[in-house]
Formats: C-alpha cells, structure tokens, sequence
C-alpha cells in the first residue's frame, strides 16, 4: 500500500511537470498570425513585403508605454504577434512600412528575442498619411516579434508589411 501511493505521488508529480512545461513553452512560443520574414543584408524588395489584418483588442501599451525614443505605443491588437522578423545579420538601418490604403495603423517592434535588452520600437502615422512606420538605426541580429494595430478596438483592416533597406 505504500508502495501505491509513492507510485501515485511520483506520476503525478510527473503529468504536473508536463503540464507546467507545455503551458511556459507555448507561453514563450507566441506564434505569428501571419508570414515570417528572414533577411540578410542586401535583401530583395520582394523579400521584405508580406500581408497581414489587422483585428484585435489587446492594448499595444500593454507591452510597453513608450519605446526606446519616448515614442507613444498606441493602438489595438492581437496578443499574438501579426509576424516575426529574423534579421541573419546586424542591419545599420531599417524603414517598416504599412500600407492599408490609407486606415490609421499602428506598429510595435519588440527584440530582439532573448538579448538582456529586449527593444521596444513603436511607430504612428507617416507624414501625411495615416499608416505607420518605423524608421530607425542599429537592428541587431535576432527574432523581432511585430504587431499592426489601429485605433478601432477589433477592426479587420487588410495591410502589406513592408521591410526596406
């Protein structure tokens, strides 16, 4: 009878020990809703164009207030990323773009993943227009998660993701 319940204990023990490490893992994972961009140095402008909707109602100031120039992190997204990025290099500079003809979009860039300093870029209108970019210097190597909101909690709002050089 003692015997039973050390097996008991030590396999239920066991199923917890899986269930805690599946639940941190797809914690961690955070898949992308949409396509993965990878690029090196020297990419072709095809490379670096994907699509995407937008639609969520998680808060991007949720991930963080502001990014590493004081710039506003606004709008409405999915708590999933809507893409990732992997940079196979360090890129001296880096402009991203979205075009939704025209819709007021958001952007928010957090990474690289697993540098002590994870960095916050976050990006509104442009210009004139109402899409959002991001123009900014230093990208270092590694896996950045990249989020499209708007303004309008849940709006699907179509987009290309544009990655320029």
């Amino acid at each position: 009878m003692k015997y039973h319940h050390l097996r008991f204990y030590s396999q239920l023990v066991w199923l917890l020990t899986l269930i805690t490490s599946t639940i941190a893992t797809s914690a961690l994972a955070q898949p992308a809703n949409f396509a993965e961009l990878k690029l090196s140095p020297g990419f072709k402008a095809s490379q670096g164009t994907i699509i995407g909707n937008t639609g969520g109602t998680d808060l991007l100031s949720n991930i963080s207030n502001r990014d590493q120039n004081q710039n506003v992190c606004t709008g409405f997204a999915t708590t999933n990323p809507d893409h990732i990025l992997i940079l196979e290099q360090d890129f001296d500079k880096l402009k991203i773009l979205v075009d939704s003809g025209g819709q007021d979009t958001t952007l928010l860039i957090k990474g690289p993943e697993g540098a002590d300093n994870e960095t916050v870029r976050c990006g509104d209108d442009t210009g004139k227009n109402k899409d959002a970019s991001i123009d900014s210097k230093q990208w270092r190597k590694g896996t950045y998660k990249i989020w499209v909101g708007t303004f309008d909690l849940g709006l699907r709002q179509s987009y290309t993701l544009t990655v320029q050089q």
